[in-house]
């Protein structure tokens, strides 16, 4: 019991992995394509509503015709990818579930949409001036260590022609604010989210310092333990251009969120769109 405790039951450090990686697990897999292919559920992706709004408001304000070359980084199973394509972008995709990519891949070919898409871990991705645009949807940004987000902001920005540009969203400290921490037990006799057999969970949401939040799920079964982590960073303006400028980019434009809606000090989200010198 004291092994448990230690190993599963105290605070992980911050940014600490989880034990398994998740995207790739063959039943958790297809729960999450589920939940993106859900038009009214956010847990995945945005609503389909909202998809389309955003996905118009990209396309009309940086338009295909000067910005041709589309990255879009942690695509999913391409539904912002389908409509870049049907607006005049050429789209490349990368996102790191083989099942969302196989997904994303039979779903061009059967609609007859030209897009390239990538099953790769965007960390690694090893592209030298070749895209105009880049975009990061739904708040992965803050998912990563800030090593980690230094890292992705040198690659994309490498990825980039001069006066290219990179458009992604975060979460705001007032989201950081709202945040409740909470623990729960859960038993799943016929299994559920995180297994196909009976388990049973343990879920705790905590507030770290310095604007980080962990959503942490431990999954028993018969067979084996799983602890799942998930990090989120929450932004200022500042530190958010901080990162940006770091990196060597330029601020083009904050927004309220990734439709184009005037930046409001007290929002959720918080869209920026970076500038390549």
């Amino acid at each position: 019991m004291n092994n448990f405790i230690d190993q599963y039951l105290l605070l992980p450090n911050v940014f600490e992995p989880s034990n398994t990686n998740f995207w790739n697990d063959k039943h958790i897999s297809m729960q999450l394509l589920e939940a993106h292919l859900n038009p009214n559920f956010e847990g995945a992706s945005r609503t389909k509503e909202f998809i389309n709004k955003s996905s118009l408001w990209i396309s009309k304000t940086i338009p295909p015709t000067s910005y041709p070359e589309l990255l879009d980084i942690g695509c999913g199973p391409g539904l912002y990818a389908e409509r870049f394509t049907r607006a005049g972008f050429k789209v490349t995709g990368i996102d790191f579930s083989e099942r969302s990519i196989s997904y994303a891949r039979e779903s061009a070919r059967k609609k007859k949409l030209n897009i390239t898409y990538l099953y790769q871990n965007y960390l690694e991705l090893i592209t030298k001036n070749r895209f105009n645009l880049a975009t990061m949807i739904y708040c992965d940004y803050g998912a990563l260590s800030y090593q980690k987000r230094e890292l992705l902001m040198r690659k994309v920005y490498d990825s980039l022609k001069s006066g290219g540009l990179f458009l992604f969203d975060v979460f705001t400290i007032k989201k950081y604010n709202n945040f409740l921490g909470k623990q729960t037990w859960e038993y799943c006799c016929n299994g559920g989210f995180w297994s196909s057999e009976e388990y049973l969970s343990f879920d705790r949401n905590c507030k770290y310092p310095n604007h980080i939040s962990l959503e942490q799920t431990i999954v028993i079964t018969k067979k084996v333990t799983r602890n799942y982590l998930i990090w989120n960073q929450y932004f200022t303006k500042e530190n958010l251009i901080f990162e940006a400028e770091k990196a060597g980019f330029q601020v083009y434009e904050i927004f309220n969120n990734i439709d184009g809606e005037r930046f409001k000090e007290y929002g959720m989200i918080m869209a920026i769109l970076l500038k390549k010198p």
